[in-house]
């Protein structure tokens, strides 16, 4: 019968390895979450942010004319005086967002969710709110009056009237 030899050092190589291996496989379910991304003051217009997710980004001041935040998660996203006039914000999470002074003008609010939403100053006129969520948003009288007119269909994330989350009379 045959012996093998394995020379120490072949054998602690292997053994560094092997423990290199199980310590990436054990650390690989905890990626650190996306980091807050900053587009303050950017002109981004006609920009494709689709699908992302951008929770607590920042878009202050930013210039998001017809561009295409669907399906995204904007949780806590500051979207302070930005322009998102002809945005498409469809299925949207805005929850907790900030919209104070910002311009919806015609932006595409279909199915999106706003709940908590800061939106004090923000204009909405001509925007699409078929199926959003406003539970909690504060808007002022004037525009909420705008909105109620306008308001119709249920979130289907939510099952929340969108007439209901504005308080329409």
């Amino acid at each position: 019968m045959m012996k093998f030899k394995i020379p120490q050092l072949s054998l602690s190589i292997l053994s560094i390895l092997l423990w290199g291996v199980i310590g990436i496989i054990a650390i690989a379910p905890f990626t650190p979450p996306a980091l807050a991304l900053d587009y303050n003051k950017e002109i981004l217009i006609e920009a494709d942010f689709s699908g992302r997710d951008l929770t607590d980004s920042s878009f202050t001041k930013a210039n998001l004319r017809q561009s295409n935040f669907s399906n995204s998660d904007l949780t806590g996203v500051s979207f302070f005086a930005a322009n998102l006039e002809s945005a498409n914000l469809e299925g949207t999470n805005l929850t907790n967002s900030t919209l104070d002074s910002a311009r919806l003008i015609k932006a595409n609010l279909t199915n999106a969710i706003l709940e908590g939403a800061f939106a004090a100053n923000a204009k909405f006129d001509g925007a699409i709110i078929d199926g959003a969520d406003f539970t909690d948003v504060l808007l002022r009288p004037d525009e909420q009056k705008k909105l109620c007119k306008v308001a119709k269909g249920t979130n289907p994330t939510t099952g929340r009237e969108t007439r209901d989350t504005l308080y329409c009379p």
